[in-house]
């Protein structure tokens, strides 16, 4: 039998961009444990800090509680910890934990298949587990439930019943948070589909869609971010055209906009945790019932050929003012995959950055959003900050990477001595060489 709504108490396994703001939401009406497998991480949140900026410090201080007994008491608030022990006497489990690509571009389910073991150690009867990493059809009820079962010796859809509900965050996003965004919800039997909706009712002010299966719903969320990818490669394919053509894109597109059903998409770098790794999810699926897909996997190459037509671009504009490009010095402004947001997962900046080294170009990296340390640890670049803005003449390139809004004050401009290429099209088209 499902315990009632009213006397849940929700495990949310994965606190990072995605699990955090929704450990928050849910903590804010029931009793609420965050479980997260990184002990520094944990650390930071007890004291109240989310050093991804997803969750104001003040509203994290605001339900966090410091122990289970304050937590039962209270009947709400979130409890965050790396044990295991917190999270056993819950009865709803919502897995939050990323779902790469390896080098190959493939799947990788790791992350999902030991939540799921970890879970099936101390599920229970009544209990619900709710995915909400992106996975293509099928991960769900073929991969994690059949290691729930194996780990905790129940049956599925009888002893212990699953959902799925696609996350929706876009990090550095104040506007379109957790709660605003309308959610898609999905459960292993029409009672429990029921039970997983109303539970995300109670806290997405922005209502909630009830899909039909927990396949449709897992494609659903794979298609989003694979019809985005698409677009973006349509406008990048574009972009090289009318480089070609010597016609600026960016004024193309302001025209072509100005009709009403026109789509609004900008040509850059595609990185980021979802628009750059799903589409290989689908593809995978795809692959395994025995269809190739081409549509998806042209705009996957496309996309990520960008970072390197970019410095392409940069080298032949250099050489255009007879710049020297061996051993001269390049500036390239921001890391992270989006503006304005520390989030540094599968940038493609990187692309830019490793293409200009093979020329033995001398490459620094700025980015005051980025976390150094993390850079370091996951790209091997040291983040040269300070006062990179009072010295950009040292520079025989520079390479707007990033939209920062901080960028946007700086004095970059094109000169015979130096090159400035604007990726996002953040400064004027008569202060850049060029811009894609």
């Amino acid at each position: 039998m499902l315990k009632s709504l009213s006397e849940s108490k929700i495990a949310i396994v994965g606190l990072g961009y995605v699990g955090l703001p929704l450990a928050v939401a849910f903590g804010e009406k029931f009793a609420t444990v965050g479980y997260d497998i990184d002990p520094k991480r944990v650390d930071q949140l007890q004291k109240g800090h989310d050093r991804t900026l997803e969750v104001e410090d003040e509203d994290l201080k605001k339900v966090l509680v410091k122990t289970v007994i304050e937590l039962e008491e209270k009947k709400k608030g979130l409890l965050v910890s790396d044990a295991i022990i917190p999270i056993s006497s819950c009865n709803i489990y919502i897995v939050t934990v990323p779902t790469p690509t390896d080098k190959h571009n493939k799947p990788v389910l790791t992350p999902m298949l030991k939540a799921s073991e970890m879970i099936g150690k101390i599920l229970k009867k009544g209990d619900v587990v709710i995915y909400e990493s992106t996975v293509y059809p099928g991960v769900t009820e073929d991969e994690c439930v059949p290691v729930l079962e194996k780990v905790s010796g129940l049956k599925f859809n009888e002893d212990f019943f699953a959902g799925y509900s696609p996350e929706r965050i876009n990090p550095g996003d104040k506007e379109h948070t957790v709660t605003k965004i309308l959610k898609v919800t999905s459960g292993s039997t029409p009672e429990v589909a029921e039970y997983v909706d109303q539970l995300y009712k109670s806290v997405i002010t922005a209502g909630t869609h009830k899909a039909s299966s927990i396949k449709v719903a897992e494609a659903a969320k794979v298609i989003e971010n694979s019809q985005r990818d698409i677009n973006i490669a349509f406008v990048n394919e574009l972009s090289k055209i009318f480089n070609l053509l010597g016609i600026d894109t960016q004024e193309v597109l302001e025209a072509a906009g100005t009709k009403w059903n026109f789509l609004p998409f900008k040509p850059g770098l595609v990185g980021g945790h979802c628009i750059g790794v799903d589409p290989f999810y689908l593809a995978q699926k795809a692959q395994e019932v025995g269809y190739h897909p081409e549509i998806i996997l042209a705009g996957r190459r496309l996309n990520d050929s960008m970072g390197k037509h970019v410095a392409t671009e940069v080298i032949k504009h250099m050489m255009r003012k007879d710049l020297k490009v061996i051993d001269s010095k390049v500036l390239i402004l921001g890391f992270t995959f989006k503006e304005d947001c520390p989030d540094v997962r599968n940038t493609r900046v990187i692309d830019i950055y490793k293409e200009l080294k093979s020329f033995d170009m001398d490459v620094d990296v700025y980015d005051h959003w980025a976390d150094p340390a993390e850079v370091m640890h996951e790209y091997g670049i040291e983040i040269i900050n300070g006062k990179t803005k009072e010295n950009l003449d040292q520079y025989s390139a520079i390479i707007l990477a990033v939209a920062h809004k901080e960028f946007k004050s700086w004095s970059i401009k094109k000169s015979s001595k130096q090159v400035v290429f604007d990726v996002k099209s953040t400064l004027k088209k008569e202060e850049v060489d060029a811009r894609l």
